[in-house]
């Protein structure tokens, strides 16, 4: 959200829309689940915190993301922008 529309519209969401979401906290299960799959893909353009993310929705069953990155569509998840 910051990197495309800027620091006070990311900040309002961080305010008003985050709370209504669960967070899901990064173990040692799940990031080693990130890592395998960072590694595996040996991308420069693919973050390990993108892959920690596949990894927590895949474990809940998620598909759809709110995400503007391609590599979640790339990952077979539904973008909603």
């Amino acid at each position: 959200m910051q990197s495309r529309h800027g620091f006070q519209p990311a900040r309002r969401v961080m305010e008003d829309v985050a709370p209504a979401f669960d967070v899901v906290w990064v173990d040692a299960a799940l990031h080693a689940a990130a890592a395998a799959a960072w590694l595996g893909a040996a991308r420069r353009s693919l973050s390990l915190v993108d892959c920690a993310s596949f990894a927590a929705m895949r474990l809940r069953g998620i598909r759809q993301a709110f995400a503007f990155d391609e590599h979640f569509a790339e990952r077979g998840f539904t973008r909603v922008t």
